[in-house]
């Protein structure tokens, strides 16, 4: 039996320019969680990350009509949400801490990195637990825009000219920024990796 032909990205941006709920719906449905595992890679903490992620498709479907299709969907969409998310770090940076433990049942996609096989003995369960905490603080420790290029080189395999996109920068600055971030982490890790 033949899978469906769905329609891409720009049909159904299309479709949105001309009113239609239910094509936004399908973009929404293919990059929610997408969306919010970006969002909760930069914010560190669920209530957040679902806020961001709400926000992003609210502020998508509000401007859908002004997207002209210079890069591809996800990335204007990327672009929403990076924003979102350092705007929100940079107000909580003025006198709030942001939480570096892993709410209970919330996986940060740093935590990935961890996953393996399973059935592990319960020592290895306890390293794994420690290392997914010291990269969670290691993230912590970065400024909301390095932090913004790690997750999207190395967690969402972008490129580096649509990193550039979705952060606003150079692609020059984007390499910078990336390396001085991968550094900076491999500093924080080196007694845990």
């Amino acid at each position: 039996m033949l899978e469906p032909i769905l329609p891409s990205d720009a049909e159904l941006v299309l479709r949105c320019q001309r009113g239609e709920m239910a094509a936004f719906e399908e973009l929404v449905n293919r990059y929610r969680e997408k969306v919010y595992g970006l969002a909760y890679g930069m914010a560190r903490n669920e209530p957040d990350a679902q806020d961001i992620r709400q926000e992003t498709f609210v502020r998508a479907w509000q401007s859908i009509d002004r997207f002209r299709g210079q890069s591809a969907f996800y990335t204007w969409l990327y672009r929403i949400a990076t924003n979102l998310a350092i705007d929100m770090m940079r107000k909580k940076s003025r006198g709030l801490t942001v939480p570096l433990d892993t709410p209970e049942g919330a996986r940060p996609i740093e935590a990935q990195m961890a996953d393996g096989p399973k059935g592990r003995l319960p020592s290895d369960e306890a390293q794994r637990s420690d290392l997914r905490q010291a990269i969670d603080r290691a993230m912590a420790e970065l400024s909301p825009e390095h932090r913004a290029v790690v997750l999207l080189k190395d967690f969402e395999g972008m490129e580096y000219r649509d990193i550039a996109k979705v952060v606003g920068c150079s692609m020059g600055t984007v390499m910078s920024r990336l390396f001085y971030a991968r550094r900076h982490l491999q500093r924080l890790l080196k007694d845990v990796l």
